[in-house]
């Protein structure tokens, strides 16, 4: 074996003209460009964007959690599922090999939507992980070194869980440059055999796609293999419509704040400073996951206490005593001429001193005699969480590279490929501040 640029294969050749000379700045850069057309996207490129092979759309589901969901296709032939987005969480998975998965028909949302289950063994490209892989964090649950490795990840809602094997398969992607061309890239997930908790009626019904920091996280994967810059980002629309797109670092003029890295366990932590709510400031100081997974924002005492209570304080509609059927326990009866402007606003101050507007503190809850609104923070005893709530009317940047969380307001219709929508999202998609009545009401926490 010769290497193509060395003495001995040039003089077997019989090429001598433009042959770079060794170490030369042509040299290196004949064999970047070579590294470039068997790679596909990679160094110089790295900074394009990648979607998923439907889109970059992402849509919110009131009957599932009210979280962000988008259509992934993974293997050969291609499969495509429904998953929610969780930047709280690391692991993709779907359902697969099923002892205990969410029904794919009969429920309430499988006649909205097709729901897929994963069979490694229809996939000519499906590649068993094994105990000896890097990517396998279960090694004391393995049954030998060359077996199947196991997985279990428990999440923040009660007794929400998955298990099962993982397994490694081609994620269907495209370019979102005017080539539009597609891209297939190799990522471990898990084979979720066993499901528990919401998962199994209430949120993710089809697999969670997990975005965290760790390195079985497909951004991870995307960006070590050189596809991708180290970054993606987050369209939350008014109206529930969104966008995600991998590689996007945001624009020069977003605002930005330091992420907090625990390097034993990284995850997109941030500091808020300050709050304020109406005209009144709040001296808080708390640091808080972004979390896409956690349907609304959780805050732990006194934060909870002081922004919660402020915003009491300035409401000039009826309080309502707590339902036990919703976790907010800020609830006002809105007023026959119900003013968006007589709602109290707020905005939060990240460390380095830039802010974060709410545009959507509050939840509006239809009954069937009446409107209710509420302060959408729930009350925590151990995490304070930014819900996506909080993060509607932004394009969020989850920088990892300069490890900063970047926000701009957007429009995420201002986005290309609009119309490339990957699925019709039907009755069950409202407007995110609006629920279409309590029994659709769930206190939603992946993380």
């Amino acid at each position: 074996m010769h290497h193509r640029f060395s003495d001995s294969f040039k003089n077997w050749s019989g090429l001598t003209k433009n042959w770079p000379e060794k170490g030369s700045f042509e040299y290196y850069a004949a064999l970047a460009h070579r590294d470039q057309m068997l790679r596909g996207r990679r160094l110089s490129d790295a900074d394009a964007s990648l979607a998923f092979s439907d889109g970059n759309s992402t849509f919110r589901i009131s009957s599932l959690g009210f979280l962000h969901y988008t259509t992934v296709e993974l293997g050969t032939p291609g499969v495509k599922f429904m998953v929610a987005l969780d930047t709280g969480s690391d692991l993709f998975w779907v359902p697969c090999d099923c002892s205990r998965c969410a029904p794919t028909h009969g429920a309430s949302y499988a006649s909205d939507f097709e729901l897929s289950i994963y069979n490694p063994r229809e996939s000519s490209t499906s590649k068993k992980v094994t105990c000896n892989n890097d990517m396998c964090a279960q090694r004391n649950r393995c049954l030998g070194t060359f077996s199947s490795c196991p997985y279990i990840v428990s999440y923040v809602s009660a007794q929400t869980s998955t298990s099962g094997i993982l397994v490694k398969d081609v994620l269907h992607l495209t370019t979102e440059d005017g080539g539009r061309e597609f891209v297939e890239a190799y990522v471990t997930f898990g084979c979720g055999q066993v499901q528990s908790g919401s998962f199994l009626d209430i949120a993710a019904p089809n697999g969670l796609f997990g975005l965290g920091m760790e390195k079985i996280s497909v951004p991870s994967v995307l960006s070590r293999e050189g596809l991708i810059a180290d970054s993606f980002s987050m369209c939350f629309g008014h109206d529930g419509i969104g966008r995600i797109s991998f590689g996007d670092k945001g624009s020069p003029d977003q605002e930005e704040t330091p992420f907090n890295v625990n390097p034993a366990h990284p995850t997109y932590n941030v500091t808020v400073t300050q709050a304020r709510v109406g005209t009144m400031l709040i001296d808080v100081e708390f640091t808080a996951l972004f979390d896409s997974g956690t349907s609304f924002t959780y805050m732990v005492d006194p934060a909870y206490s002081r922004v919660s209570e402020k915003f009491h304080s300035l409401a000039r509609d009826k309080w309502r005593p707590p339902d036990p059927r919703i976790p907010f326990e800020y609830c006002y009866d809105m007023s026959p001429d119900a003013n968006a402007s007589l709602v109290p606003s707020m905005s939060l101050t990240m460390k380095g001193g830039r802010h974060f507007t709410v545009y959507d503190p509050i939840i509006v809850i239809s009954t069937q005699n009446e409107i209710v609104y509420c302060l959408a923070v729930v009350k925590s005893t151990e995490l304070n969480i930014i819900g996506q709530n909080f993060m509607t009317g932004y394009r969020v940047v989850f920088d990892r590279e300069k490890l900063v969380l970047g926000w701009k307001k957007f429009d995420c219709y201002d986005v290309e490929d609009y119309n490339n929508f990957p699925l019709q999202p039907h009755a069950s998609m409202v407007p995110p501040a609006v629920a279409a009545g309590l029994g659709q009401l769930y206190d939603h926490s992946l993380g």
